[in-house]
């Protein structure tokens, strides 16, 4: 396994643990996911930030599953990655709903106790693909 191939896989691991409804639920562990400075532009063109974010996901009842694919990493700048991918829900049916290209930008950040990628931005927009 290559050191890009590494990384790709721990960005995507901590990206998907923030789509699954036992982190959605818990605010610690989201908050140790996102970088104090993060903002978003969610799908629906309207900005989050920390906070906001924080505050939504106590809000959430009944979050729909969250499956992604097509997962690509590039390196930005030393400890810096944009991660893109596509998501998607399952309608009734089965079908693809609310399809949605989004892009992370995940930081490398330092911490008396080590290091840990965080994410510093995210946008998330609607497609039909």
């Amino acid at each position: 396994m290559t050191h890009s191939t590494e990384l790709l896989a721990v960005i995507q691991s901590r990206e998907v643990k923030l789509h699954q409804p036992a982190t959605r639920g818990d605010l610690a562990a989201v908050s140790e996911l996102l970088h104090e400075e993060f903002e978003e532009i969610g799908r629906s063109g309207q900005r989050y930030d920390k906070p906001q974010t924080l505050a939504a996901l106590q809000m959430e009842s009944n979050p729909t599953e969250i499956f992604a694919d097509g997962f690509k990493l590039a390196a930005i700048a030393e400890g810096t990655v944009l991660l893109t991918y596509r998501s998607y829900q399952r309608s009734a049916d089965g079908g693809v709903a609310r399809c949605t290209l989004r892009s992370s930008i995940w930081l490398l950040t330092s911490e008396e106790n080590g290091s840990r990628w965080q994410m510093r931005f995210h946008q998330g927009t609607p497609t039909d693909d």
